[in-house]
């Protein structure tokens, strides 16, 4: 069992884990723990009422947050000729077709997306079994399949936040630092569960969002009231 630090201690001792707050009040609380050194990111997680075996309800998308991340995204680029140039002028770490796949392949992943023109997605799809474990294999869904891949090369090295649920039906995304002001903070929370909420399956039964709670890198969690 992993041992919590004394500073985590400290801030669950006068924390009922099972009190929901209002959201303003629930990022004002996690404000109140920052006393960490380094810049935490925030994650908001959802746990939906969906039944994740069913791929008509699964909820999988992205989403570009009003104030960003607070983190540029190392960003490469399966495509070729005027699209790479493009593609590095955009932000690209690197841009390229079969010599790419090639290093991917040999396991080089020092990136954080990937990003692919649809007519490269032949060569891209063998990196299935390289890619699709990191989280990082490109998706029509995702918006990281595109003939634009200037655009999603600039958007996703600015922050843009991918999601998906997993088996349990949950959802999570970082949005945003501790440090964020926190009006920025809440834009970016109320633009990350509005998206969630539009995107409800229409064979879910029940109750949607059965729960919402923020948490820091280095903080308990906080449940948020539903609205």
């Amino acid at each position: 069992m992993r041992s919590r630090s004394k500073r985590y201690k400290k801030n669950v001792e006068n924390h009922d884990a099972k009190q929901a707050l209002p959201l303003a009040e629930a990022v004002e609380k996690l404000k109140q723990w920052d006393t960490t050194k380094f810049k935490q990111s925030v994650e908001c997680v959802i746990w939906l009422g969906i039944d994740a075996r069913q791929a008509d309800q699964n909820v999988r998308g992205s989403i570009t947050l009003p104030h960003g991340i607070g983190k540029t995204l190392k960003v490469i680029a399966f495509c070729e000729g005027e699209d790479a140039e493009k593609a590095k002028a955009a932000g690209a770490i690197e841009a390229g077709n079969e010599e790419l796949v090639k290093k991917v392949a040999d396991g080089w992943l020092d990136f954080d997306v990937a990003v692919a023109h649809p007519r490269l997605m032949g060569q891209v799809g063998k990196l299935g079994r390289v890619l699709g474990p990191q989280g990082k294999m490109p998706s029509p869904k995702s918006g990281t399949v595109t003939p634009n891949v200037e655009k999603a090369v600039q958007e996703y090295s600015a922050g843009k936040v991918e999601f998906r649920n997993d088996s349990g039906g949950n959802v999570h995304a970082i949005v945003g630092k501790i440090d964020f002001d926190g009006q920025k903070l809440l834009d970016n929370i109320n633009a990350f569960i509005d998206m969630i909420t539009k995107m409800k399956p229409s064979s879910t039964k029940g109750a949607y969002m059965k729960k919402v709670c923020l948490s820091a890198t280095m903080s308990p969690s906080v449940e948020v009231v539903l609205a």
